[in-house]
């Protein structure tokens, strides 16, 4: 069932279904670093009002399903999630700096897809059989 989310003169239905990948696709996000990617993105999300409806982290990806107010657009989201998150594990995890000299976490770019030519039925089942592996 489709719910709209309101703001103060805005009834909307935004949702974005994106992906990003580590640098060079290393398979870093495990362990107590997954957690804490984890942790800032929800938190930077919170920040910001973007709603998550659904997120995977796999090994070397980020999947996550967000509903957006129209007062954001998507790529201050993805500049502010990436960022922010690429700045503090690298200095919460100073072992980074051997494999990520360049000083960046995440590699340049995203991708995107709004849920109006997939179903979000689609889009949670796909993100369902992704979580398993």
């Amino acid at each position: 069932m489709m719910r709209y989310s309101s703001s103060a003169h805005t009834r909307f239905y935004h949702r974005f279904h994106v992906v990003w990948v580590t640098k060079y696709r290393y398979a870093v996000l495990q362990g107590p670093m997954r957690e804490r990617i984890r942790e800032i993105i929800c938190q930077t999300c919170d920040e910001m009002g973007v709603h998550i409806v659904r997120g995977v982290l796999a090994r070397d990806h980020v999947h996550m399903f967000l509903s957006i107010p129209p007062k954001l657009s998507l790529s201050d989201v993805m500049q502010r999630i990436k960022g922010r998150s690429s700045r503090r594990i690298q200095m919460e995890f100073p072992e980074l700096r051997k494999r990520y000299w360049g000083r960046r976490f995440w590699a340049r770019g995203y991708f995107s897809t709004t849920s109006g030519n997939v179903t979000d039925d689609i889009i949670m089942q796909y993100l369902e059989l992704h979580s398993a592996k």
